[in-house]
């Protein structure tokens, strides 16, 4: 029999944070309900496209892979037309709801993220598109070309939107890629973990953006270029092993060190591990049941507190509940939405071994004198 308490919580909290966001926008108003709070003026134009962007980057796996039948089922094909519906209204000019794709730098990370979504659910997302639709959102992603990319991890995001454009049977820039490929190889700094930027930054940017980026770019793209195929190899298994890492830094309470910025994003510091267990890419040393239950505990911890979401059901700034000063000066509401990338193993079946079974996590058995297995790191 299988148990699936566990997906019912994580698939209830998923739609618990998705449905402002996509019934306001499915209704062409999302400009006019969703409030925008932010610690410095001017974030009201970006927050809307960063709400949608990075709260279907999370769900798509579960559009696009989610069950046909049962009541799940219907759920899913319910909330694939509400996201469509979306893209419409985000992409279309004559919206109320259109976004902005052009104005500033800041469209270029959430367009990407938007492209991952698209990556990440290409038939539910892309082939099941109208045609003016697809045109439109075409023309949104190529509107960020105009701008350059900061020399950092923002380089992924120029490369995720060329690797969807590929994706889409458009025109994509190859160099793009291959600039944040090499670029990112020369920012490795060892042991799983990337540099952001020339220098190494004690956060989950390696989490948020960096390894789940290059793990997709290189998936659809690697066969394309004998030197891209050989750094996948290398990208591969440097995920499997910073996989391992996020797992141990999950405390036996379900916390976890809070060190460097964007920890407003709450769970989506564990973006990384949940696409790993999607990907069934976790490695010998970490069983999905343990993953799926340190996750548990880590997403009941923090969207149970008080104050995680206002009255009306939107997400408010804060780590773990409404925390405003642990907002940068590029935070605001739409900000927060990418805690939806923490859902990605919605995408796996039911029956999948992720759901299966209680498993300890690695802190829980270490600090209840249970054994386990050496750490080491990778070479």
């Amino acid at each position: 029999m299988v148990d699936t308490s566990d997906r019912e919580y994580w698939l209830k909290t998923m739609l618990q944070i998705a449905d402002p966001v996509l019934n306001s926008l499915a209704n062409q108003q999302l400009k006019q309900l969703m409030p925008v709070e932010a610690n410095t003026e001017g974030r009201k134009d970006y927050s809307h496209l960063e709400a949608f962007a990075r709260l279907v980057c999370g769900m798509a796996p579960w559009i696009e892979s989610g069950p046909e039948e049962g009541k799940e089922g219907a759920l899913r094909k319910q909330y694939a037309e509400l996201i469509r519906d979306g893209i419409k209204n985000a992409t279309d000019s004559l919206s109320p709801d259109y976004m902005n794709f052009s104005d500033g730098h800041q469209p270029i990370v959430d367009t990407a993220f938007l492209a991952h979504a698209l990556v990440r659910a290409p038939n539910e997302l892309v082939q099941k598109l109208e045609p003016n639709v697809k045109r439109n959102i075409v023309e949104a992603l190529k509107q960020t070309r105009s701008r350059k990319p900061h020399f950092n991890n923002w380089l992924l995001f120029a490369a995720m939107i060329e690797t969807a454009l590929y994706l889409l049977d458009e025109d994509w820039d190859r160099m793009r890629i291959d600039y944040a490929l090499k670029q990112h190889e020369q920012w490795y700094v060892g042991d799983g973990i990337y540099g952001d930027g020339p220098a190494y930054h004690a956060d989950y940017y390696n989490s948020y953006v960096i390894q789940p980026m290059l793990v997709d770019i290189v998936n659809h793209l690697a066969h394309l270029s004998p030197d891209w195929l050989e750094q996948k190899y290398k990208i591969d298994e440097r995920a499997t092993r910073y996989a391992v890492i996020l797992e141990r830094s999950i405390s036996p309470e379900g916390t976890f060190p809070v060190v460097g910025r964007s920890l407003a994003y709450r769970f989506g510091a564990f973006q990384h591990l949940a696409q790993m267990a999607l990907q069934h890419r976790l490695g010998d040393s970490l069983k999905p049941a343990q993953v799926r239950c340190a996750l548990t505990v880590v997403m009941k911890r923090m969207i149970e507190m008080p104050g995680t979401f206002d009255d009306e059901g939107w997400l408010q700034i804060g780590l773990c509940g409404h925390q405003p000063d642990i907002g940068e000066f590029y935070i605001s509401t739409g900000s927060l939405y990418l805690c939806a990338t923490v859902f990605l193993p919605l995408g796996l079946s039911a029956e999948d071994p992720f759901w299966q079974g209680e498993e300890d996590w690695t802190t829980k058995k270490v600090w209840a004198g249970q054994p386990v297995s050496m750490d080491g790191a990778l070479h």
